[in-house]
């Protein structure tokens, strides 16, 4: 089932997709060759306490960590780690989300470490780009597969490729609700997009092919072939008047 939300719960995830994105750019200032993925972990989950929230993945399902932090060729869900430094070249995925006043926010991005080859920077901006292209039909009266369609045609414009294994979602009190956001299909299917549905749309985009693997750790996805992976995600409000990004104020 679908929940509808309305105007007051959606001003309640207007607040908690806030703090996400403030947590998001107080990592995306620190980030530097050198830094270890734990130290981002503990400045999230230090933000978020610090705003009356808690973070949203820390112990969802067993999750360790109040972020994801994945690396090159990880899609989703790495688990920080002290041991691991970041270096010169890498890309990093972080995904965060909090809990504010009972409801979620949810959002990821995946940035640069130092100087990155031209093929890192511009997997991220279609990434990136991609998740637009998809909420230019996030729209009342629309279809779900709408947004799908419009995120895996721009993607794979570029040759890239979109991963099948996981998707966007619903979101409101709980992290994932009804229904799944799949950023690849036909347009024209799906429920009907209407005024307080809210959604996680999240293009994960690979630079080789779209199958991947989950590691021994039973957490972090990884791409089968080794290529590079990026992720971007906001929670999105679909509003009479438009999509509204509750997780993205600036131009990042």
């Amino acid at each position: 089932m679908i929940i509808i939300k309305s105007n007051r719960e959606i001003d309640y995830m207007r607040k908690a997709g806030k703090v996400v994105e403030e947590a998001l750019l107080r990592m995306e200032e620190v980030i530097k060759p050198g830094i270890t993925t734990v130290y981002l972990d503990r400045i999230a989950e230090e933000f978020i306490r610090s705003q009356d929230a808690v973070p949203s993945f820390k112990g969802y399902y067993g999750f360790p960590s109040s972020i994801c932090t994945s690396i090159n060729q990880e899609v989703v869900h790495g688990i920080p780690d002290r041991n691991r430094v970041l270096q010169e070249g890498d890309i990093i995925s972080i995904d965060c989300g909090a809990i504010l006043n009972g409801y979620q926010g949810d959002a990821a991005r995946t940035l640069p470490v130092g100087k990155v080859s031209d093929g890192a920077k511009n997997l991220i901006n279609v990434t990136r780009d991609s998740f637009f292209k998809g909420v230019e039909k996030a729209i009342v009266g629309n279809r779900l597969s709408d947004i799908s369609s419009a995120i895996q045609t721009y993607v794979e414009s570029f040759g890239y490729s979109i991963v099948r294994d996981y998707v966007g979602h619903g979101i409101g009190k709980d992290m994932h609700e009804e229904p799944e956001v799949p950023n690849f299909g036909r347009p024209g299917r799906g429920p009907k997009l209407l005024h307080g549905m809210v959604l996680a749309i999240e293009p994960m985009v690979n630079a080789g092919k779209y199958y991947v693997s989950v590691q021994s750790n039973d957490w972090t996805v990884v791409t089968d072939d080794s290529s590079l992976s990026s992720h971007y995600e906001n929670t999105v409000a679909i509003l009479d008047n438009g999509p509204e990004i509750l997780t993205f104020s600036q131009q990042r």
